[in-house]
């Protein structure tokens, strides 16, 4: 049986590396593909990871309920992601191209095509809808959850999501109409 997050957080705290490596790869799977979904690609998105690892290292003695090491984690890359977001977007233009091939015939795509059209929708949303939707349907936080991860209000988190939501139908919708 595996340590909980609490052990490890308590074996990293008295030296033990191993431990904190322990969380890392429990972890890294599940921010990793948030991440990537909030920045877009996969080398902004493990660049944000693993500084979200390092100022989690840093920063551990401050953890004040371990046994919730997970979501004070979560939250650190949430900010990571914003932050990286922001320096993207000052930096570069974040376009999106749309799939050239996109059936016009009526034909529903398959999955590979569907997941595209949907990455491309969900980069499309405003930042805090993509976020909201994210938390809730791919991480499958309650409203609870997210608003500790986020600093936001349920109420705000549940427009927010209902925003994306209706956004992503007409998007979707709007690629396989006409």
């Amino acid at each position: 049986m595996s340590d909980s997050d609490a052990a490890l957080v308590a074996r990293t705290l008295a030296g033990d590396l191993e431990a904190y490596a322990a969380l890392m790869a429990r972890y890294r799977e599940a921010f990793g593909r948030y991440a990537q979904h909030m920045l877009g690609n996969r080398e902004d998105a493990q660049e944000a990871l693993q500084d979200s690892f390092v100022r989690a290292y840093a920063a551990l003695a401050r953890c004040r309920e371990p046994e919730r090491f997970a979501a004070w984690l979560f939250r650190i890359v949430v900010n990571r992601c914003r932050t990286a977001r922001r320096r993207l977007l000052r930096h570069r233009r974040f376009d999106v191209d749309l799939p050239n091939d996109v059936p016009s015939n009526g034909a529903r795509p398959d999955a590979f095509e569907w997941r595209d059209e949907i990455t491309s929708a969900l980069s499309r949303l405003r930042p805090h809808y993509r976020e909201a939707f994210l938390l809730r349907y791919v991480e499958e936080l309650d409203y609870g959850e997210m608003s500790r991860v986020t600093g936001v209000k349920e109420p705000a988190l549940r427009m927010r999501v209902k925003r994306a939501s209706d956004q992503l139908r007409e998007l979707l919708r709007d690629l396989h109409v006409g």
